[in-house]
């Protein structure tokens, strides 16, 4: 090997280099503590945003520094959780985006999301309620806390982080005597959503927004993709149409047919637009066998890759599973209480009829049944005037194997950012797009990338004026842990190409190309609108 996998550690040293603070040379960049931790209990008068600290303890937990844990809630009911290091503050300020329905406290279930080094104050919410059970990742698929409470809706849909961000900041300002230098967000799945929508109704909160595999239509997404997903994948007994040895036959098939698309063979497809492996060339002879697709099998995945569409053809939803993402096909048996609940108890206004993942029509009708509620929660507006304006800077990602919310939904959005922004050049100068191949729904896994964490790039964007210009990615192995691949990802459209020397599994052997798929092609025509996105107040 001619290059060791040296780019991992490189970017640790910039992560430690960021926990060094912002202060000047030969300076202590820390900043302390003006009170203690126990005299945070109590009432904030924070306009639109009435707040309440109910506990406060001092934390020494293994594997993070010493830390005030703040619980709180704001008016009528967002909750929230505030961490704020005792001996290491330097300043910075990070809140968390949710998951699914939310409910639950991201951050605390979700650990390796929060950056190392302890120089940074972290809050997290559960956007206004507390799903049922203990579990976190049954408590954000329910909705039942939805059915009949429209204040709990609005929290969920635009108005927790927002206030959560004012409530955080006005602590942190009693605790160290000082608000914070630079406020950062950092969300995926529905906190991509969330990031999205920050930019866009609340410009002035954060200075820097990551959004991973942004659920920004989320009416769309929650009512038709991932009711659609969980009545394909599902045959007319309700049992999966495919074993997880099937799926693997079928990955395996679709990975030798499209791995040297790019030129390298290494496992990996590089962008799954660029593949057209059909299916039906590994259909059984007859019946069916271990290494061949039934004919069912066949028609599921042919229609997984396709996307949802009504009996005319038109497309409901700008996504379709990519070709690559078999092996976490199996994994989606999980949504099915998410779309449901969404249809039951949080699709519709309340007092109107609603509709259940078993009765769902896929109608453009029915689309736009979802638009009224729908439209509250929406991350669509292509105006980010504003948070430009402001200095802010906007990171999207998302994995090109992700299995829930298709990427090129997100390049979709962002074609469309671009022309509405003065085009890619310009729209570069605050916001960036970078596409992971062969990794799965945010931080869930992949068939070879598993690993990507740009905050270290978005904190040097915002605070050295630096663009990222690249974002390393890693695969490690989940049995033992250690790093089998490192690989850049560079903002879209470009790629990342082996230069032809050393190992294709070293980021240092790689170089910026030009894309496998034309950019012009990356508008989607859906029978969904972006018109359909409610442009909230632009509060300082």
């Amino acid at each position: 090997m001619r290059r060791t996998l040296t780019a991992l550690g490189a970017l640790v040293i910039v992560l430690a280099g960021l926990t060094a603070g912002t202060g000047t040379a030969g300076a202590d960049p820390t900043i302390h503590p003006v009170r203690g931790c126990a005299e945070l209990v109590r009432d904030y008068a924070v306009p639109n945003a009435p707040t309440h600290v109910t506990a406060a303890e001092v934390r020494e937990a293994t594997g993070e520094p010493r830390h005030c844990l703040v619980t709180g809630h704001v008016e009528p009911a967002v909750g929230f959780r505030l961490k704020l290091p005792l001996d290491t503050y330097t300043g910075r300020y990070l809140q968390l985006g949710c998951g699914g329905l939310c409910g639950a406290y991201f951050g605390e279930p979700f650990p390796e999301c929060v950056p190392h080094g302890g120089d940074v104050a972290v809050a997290a919410t559960d956007d206004g309620h507390t799903g049922r059970g203990d579990n976190p990742f049954v408590q954000i698929t329910d909705g039942i806390w939805a059915a009949n409470n429209q204040a709990a809706r609005d929290d969920y849909f635009f108005r927790a982080p927002h206030v959560v961000s004012l409530a955080a900041k006005r602590i942190i300002a009693a605790f160290y005597g000082a608000a914070p230098r630079h406020a950062y967000f950092d969300g995926c799945s529905t906190g991509g959503r969330e990031g999205l929508l920050l930019a866009q109704r609340y410009p002035h909160d954060f200075d820097g927004i990551i959004a991973g595999a942004t659920a920004h239509a989320m009416g769309p997404l929650f009512g038709v993709y991932f009711t659609w997903l969980s009545r394909t994948l599902a045959d007319g007994t309700g049992a999966p149409v495919f074993s997880p040895d099937k799926l693997r036959v079928l990955h395996n098939a679709v990975v030798a047919a499209c791995d040297r698309l790019d030129g390298l063979a290494d496992g990996a497809i590089e962008d799954p637009r660029a593949c057209r492996f059909d299916p039906a060339r590994i259909q059984c002879p007859a019946g069916a066998g271990p290494d061949c697709l039934t004919a069912a099998q066949v028609a599921t995945a042919r229609t997984l890759y396709a996307g949802p569409v009504d009996d005319r053809g038109r497309r409901l939803y700008p996504g379709w599973e990519s070709r690559g993402s078999e092996l976490a096909w199996e994994g989606l048996a999980f949504l099915a209480p998410l779309p449901d609940n969404y249809l039951r108890h949080v699709g519709y206004p309340i007092g109107t009829p609603h509709s259940s993942l078993a009765e769902f029509p896929f109608t453009v009708a029915g689309l736009n049944g979802l638009t009224r509620e729908g439209v509250k929660g929406n991350a669509m507006s292509l105006d980010l005037s504003a948070f430009r304006r402001a200095g802010g800077k906007l990171i999207l990602w998302h994995g090109w194997d992700d299995q829930s919310i298709p990427a090129v939904g997100t390049v979709d959005y962002y074609a469309r950012l671009s022309a509405r922004n003065g085009g890619l050049r310009e729209t570069q100068r605050f916001a960036r797009l970078f596409l992971v191949p062969t990794m799965y729904h945010c931080l869930t896994g992949g068939y070879g990338l598993t690993e990507f964490s740009p905050f270290a790039e978005l904190v040097s964007w915002v605070e050295r004026g630096t663009a990222p210009e690249r974002v390393l990615a890693a695969g490690r192995d989940p049995q033992s842990g250690a790093v089998t691949r490192t690989r850049p990802v560079f903002p879209y459209p470009a790629r990342a190409a082996y230069d032809g020397t050393g190992s294709v599994d070293d980021a240092a052997n790689f170089v910026p190309a030009p894309p496998l798929v034309s950019p012009a092609h990356d508008v989607i025509d859906w029978a969904g609108s972006y018109l359909h996105n409610l442009p909230g107040p632009v509060a300082r």
